[in-house]
């Protein structure tokens, strides 16, 4: 090696470590701008639509940056809160198909639920990868599925709200602790997500908690039970990391000092706001959510009342609305939904009824639901995953910017043809219905691919009375069930299944229905399918 002089050895390496970061340079700049350009790109796709993000609130009015009034028009995509760990319907369909077509109806909103334990999971079910785009999530995790499923909305133009759904998967606490999970597990998952989601443009609010309920409280100053207080704990934890985003706080079931109405729905009382409302960091950020539901849900009193449904409009004054009347903060209804939509059957009154509410009162929305297998209010697809249910598009093109015009070819609403394996049910011999008023169930086969499939069972009760208590068996061979809803399958001896509906199906109403399904792993090439499907009356 050659004789080099001190000093010119320092010049050398002066000279390479300028080189080195005058290329680092150039990497971070280079970086920097691609990143900048694509946001750019994004928020052209918004400003194109007249919204300037990010949004904040301006009294009852939620606004983008250049002060213009936006109305959430929305519906909730829901399955990441469950078993799958991802949308639900990605056994059918592809899921920027799926996007596209909510995109289409006129909606501009995806409220998107997840569950904490989903997110701390490294695995997802329910996909059929061969299906076009689906393709991508294969392998991903379930935060890497949201991740594509947001940038395809973001390209779409749609905005998501992410909703805390559940902390497990497998029901809705009352509290935003429990099943396992603390506060700071529920507000660390918020925290990271906010972070996560920091410059994903079209993520705009974070719903904090689904649907307080039970012991839940407001205003009571009780740290174990104040979801008031809670809520403020955790979007202030939120604003300090994403500022950008709205903090969107449901109401409680009951427990709020002075209240003056009973029989509310889960997170639907936010008569506590006028007293004791929430108090973020950053005032104008504060959106109040409650839900609301008709009687196919669940029969509340004020339904058989004899002023019904004169008697609605006040009840949502009471509850929530004089939140906007009062310019306190925006509304947003997270929840709303049902099957029936006529003018006679008291959940078809009440839905005509509440959507000219929200029509006449300039509200924003999230309609539950895009999915068809939500047991008690179907959804705007229907069981085919692909076709619209008309009437209540119909109707909810009431507040939507795109009418809805059904195709003459439209099947009616919750028929979709669907491929059938078994027609009928056996009734339990120690059933006094067995003879002359059965329940049936239909075996729907919704997706059939390579390593797996999905099934959903509909039980009809044809009888006029009330049945408890049903239990639901059959035989299965070759196959692992790896996600189900609306109820526990439990494995017994020689592949026999007992299925045990959840809490709100185990009684069903005269001529009413209940839809339970499951989807899973093809283990052999043999016969798959679940066979000898009988129902028990306990």
């Amino acid at each position: 090696m050659p004789f080099i002089p001190k000093m010119k050895r320092r010049r050398i390496q002066f000279y390479q470590r300028l080189f080195l970061l005058v290329v680092a340079l150039f990497v971070f700049l280079g970086g920097f701008l691609l990143r900048l350009a694509i946001a750019n790109q994004n928020d052209a796709v918004f400003a194109n639509q007249g919204i300037q993000l990010p949004l904040s609130t301006s009294a009852a009015k939620i606004i983008d940056a250049q002060g213009k009034t936006l109305l959430f028009r929305g519906v909730n995509w829901f399955g990441m809160e469950s078993e799958a760990h991802a949308p639900h319907g990605l056994w059918k369909r592809d899921y920027k198909e799926m996007l596209s077509q909510i995109k289409s109806l006129g909606y501009n909103t995806i409220r998107l639920p997840y569950s904490v334990e989903a997110l701390r999971s490294k695995s997802a079910s329910g996909i059929d990868y061969t299906i076009g785009n689906n393709k991508e999530l294969e392998g991903k995790t379930p935060l890497e599925i949201m991740d594509l499923v947001v940038k395809e909305a973001e390209r779409q133009g749609l905005l998501v709200i992410l909703d805390s759904h559940r902390l497990s998967d497998k029901r809705i606490p009352e509290l935003w602790y429990g099943d396992g999970f603390s506060e700071a597990d529920w507000i660390d998952t918020w925290q990271m997500l906010a972070k996560h989601y920091r410059n994903q443009r079209n993520i705009v609010g974070a719903d904090l908690k689904n649907e307080p309920h039970g012991k839940a409280s407001w205003g009571t100053n009780d740290l174990a039970t104040d979801w008031r207080l809670a809520a403020e704990r955790a979007g202030n934890a939120i604003l300090s990391i994403n500022p950008n985003w709205l903090i969107i706080v449901e109401g409680v079931e009951n427990n709020v000092p002075r209240q003056k109405l009973t029989h509310y729905w889960w997170g639907g009382n936010l008569e506590g706001v006028k007293r004791y409302p929430v108090r973020l960091s950053r005032r104008n950020k504060l959106v109040y959510s409650p839900h609301e539901y008709g009687e196919g849900v669940f029969k509340q009193p004020y339904f058989a009342h004899k002023n019904f449904p004169q008697n609605l409009t006040q009840r949502w004054e009471t509850g929530f609305y004089y939140i906007a009347r009062q310019k306190i903060a925006p509304i947003w209804i997270g929840e709303f939904g049902g099957r029936k939509v006529d003018n006679k059957s008291k959940e078809g009154i009440w839905q005509n009824k509440f959507v000219n509410y929200i029509r006449d009162n300039n509200l924003s929305f999230a309609y539950w639901s895009w999915n068809p297998n939500s047991s008690d209010t179907g959804g705007i697809l229907l069981d085919d995953w692909k076709s619209i249910d008309a009437p209540k598009q119909v109707l909810l093109s009431k507040i939507l910017p795109v009418k809805f015009t059904p195709p003459s070819t439209s099947p009616l609403p919750n028929q979709a043809n669907t491929p059938a394996i078994n027609n009928s049910s056996t009734l339990s011999p120690a059933s006094p219905l067995a003879s002359s008023q059965p329940i049936k169930v239909v075996t729907n086969i919704d997706s059939d691919w390579e390593s797996g499939f999905c099934v959903t069972f509909k039980v009809a009760n044809s009888s006029s009375r009330q049945i408890k208590n049903w239990q639901m068996k059959f035989s299965m061979s070759n196959a692992a069930i790896n996600q189900s809803w609306n109820a526990t399958f439990k494995k017994q001896e020689k592949n026999q299944y007992i299925v045990t509906p959840l809490d709100w199906g185990k009684a069903i109403e005269a001529k009413q229905g209940f839809d339970i399904g499951f989807c899973a792993q093809k283990l052999s090439n043999g016969d798959y399918l679940p066979k000898q499907v009988e129902i028990n009356i306990n």
